[in-house]
């Protein structure tokens, strides 16, 4: 069974934004797929098992961007 969670995230400008982020997001235990839209900012993490959020809000953060909405 997978779990998918859509996350809204701001400061994203360009393709290397969009690597940085997807790159960090991979490394959570579980995270089996990352897509990342950068033209809505849309980040969608498809897992193994329900991922905790906070650990989606760190990993965007080291990427240098924040998380401003989870739908």
């Amino acid at each position: 069974m997978s779990a998918t969670a859509t996350y809204t995230v701001s400061g994203m400008t360009c393709g290397h934004c969009v690597a940085s982020v997807t790159e960090e997001v991979s490394e959570i235990s579980g995270v089996t797929e990352v897509e990342v839209d950068l033209e809505s900012g849309r980040l969608v993490v498809v897992s193994s098992d329900p991922v905790d959020p906070a650990a989606v809000r760190a990993a965007v953060d080291e990427a240098g961007y924040t998380v401003t909405a989870q739908e």
